[in-house]
C-alpha cells in the first residue's frame, strides 16, 4: 500500500492523545506524508486511532465505508481492536510505510428499523448491536427470525446481535462465546434469559436477522457499538443482516489473538505466575 495521505484520530479530552497526534504528523511530514487531524474522507490511504477500543469504534463505519486501513495505538485499558502497544508504534508504522503490515478484514453489521411501514436509513456497527431494556423494570419480548424461520420468543433484558470482533464485548459478558474474527458468522445472544434454555446461538453471515418488540407499554433501546440510535416500540421490527464492506484492521506484528486474549482476559495468569517461580 502507498501511503501519502493519514488522518490522525485522537481520543477527545486526553491530552496524552494530543501530544502523540502532534508527534506523529511531525513523523509523518519528515517521510513526506500529510496528515489531517479527527477526519476522515475517501482520499487518505490511512487511519491512525490513538485512543482505546471506543475511539475506533466512532469511525469504523466511515473507514469501512471508503476502506481504508486502520491501525490502533492503544491509550485506553484493554485494547482489543487498538493493540499496537504506544512503544511500538513506530515499528507498526515503518512497516506500513514499506507496504508489508498485515491486514485483517472485520466483518461489520448493519441493522435498521422497520416502523409503521416506513423504513430508517442502515447504520453500522464492528461490534455489536443491541436491543436493551434499559432502566424499565420489567422483561422484553423478543419475537426472532432468521431468514423467515421463527427462531423463539426471547424474554429476556435484550438481545445481542455481534460480530466475532464484538465476541470478545458484552457478547461475552452476556456468557456468549468467544469467536475467532476470521470466522464468518453472526452471533445471537440473550441478555439475562427468563428461561435458562435459551442459549446464545452462531448463524451463517449471510443470515438475515429480524426481532420485533412485543411489549404494548413499554419501549426498548437499539444499541450500536454503543450509542443509543433508536426506540423500539410495540411492533417495530428490527432487521440485522452483514454488512457488504468490513474494517481493514491493521494488526500488531508482535501479537497473535490468541496472545492478545491470554494478556487481555488474563488467561493462564496464575500457571504462568506458578512456572515464573
Amino acid at each position: 500500500m502507498l501511503i501519502k495521505h493519514v488522518g490522525i484520530i485522537k481520543k477527545s479530552g486526553l491530552e496524552e492523545a494530543g501530544r502523540l497526534g502532534v508527534e506523529l504528523a511531525n513523523w509523518f511530514a519528515e517521510r513526506s506524508v500529510t496528515t489531517v487531524f479527527d477526519s476522515i474522507s475517501e482520499e487518505m490511504d490511512l487511519v491512525v486511532i490513538l485512543g482505546g477500543d471506543g475511539t475506533l469504534l466512532h469511525v469504523a463505519e466511515q473507514a469501512a465505508c471508503y476502506q481504508i486501513p486502520v491501525v490502533g495505538i492503544n491509550l485506553g485499558s484493554l485494547g482489543f481492536l487498538t493493540e499496537v502497544a504506544i512503544k511500538e508504534r513506530y515499528i507498526i508504522l515503518e512497516t506500513l510505510l514499506r507496504g508489508s503490515a498485515a491486514i485483517e478484514d472485520r466483518m461489520m453489521l448493519k441493522a435498521r428499523i422497520h416502523s409503521d411501514g416506513k423504513k430508517s436509513d442502515w447504520r453500522f456497527a464492528l461490534n455489536d448491536v443491541v436491543v436493551s431494556r434499559g432502566i424499565l423494570e420489567r422483561l422484553v419480548r423478543l419475537v426472532t427470525w432468521a431468514d423467515r424461520e421463527y427462531i423463539t420468543t426471547y424474554k429476556a433484558d435484550g438481545l445481542i446481535f455481534s460480530t466475532p470482533t464484538g465476541s470478545t464485548a458484552y457478547n461475552l459478558s452476556s456468557g456468549g462465546p468467544i469467536v475467532h474474527p476470521g470466522l464468518a458468522v453472526i452471533l445471537v445472544t440473550p441478555i439475562c434469559p427468563f428461561m435458562l434454555e435459551s442459549r446464545p446461538l452462531l448463524l451463517p453471515a449471510d443470515c438475515r436477522l429480524i426481532t420485533k418488540s412485543i411489549e404494548a407499554r413499554q419501549e426498548v433501546s437499539v444499541i450500536i457499538d454503543g450509542q443509543p440510535v433508536w426506540m423500539m416500540k410495540n411492533g417495530d421490527e428490527l432487521e440485522v443482516v452483514a454488512a457488504g464492506k468490513p474494517l481493514k484492521l491493521i494488526c500488531s506484528s508482535r501479537e497473535g489473538y490468541f496472545d492478545i486474549l491470554r494478556n487481555k482476559l488474563n488467561w493462564g495468569g496464575i500457571a504462568l505466575e506458578e512456572k515464573k517461580s
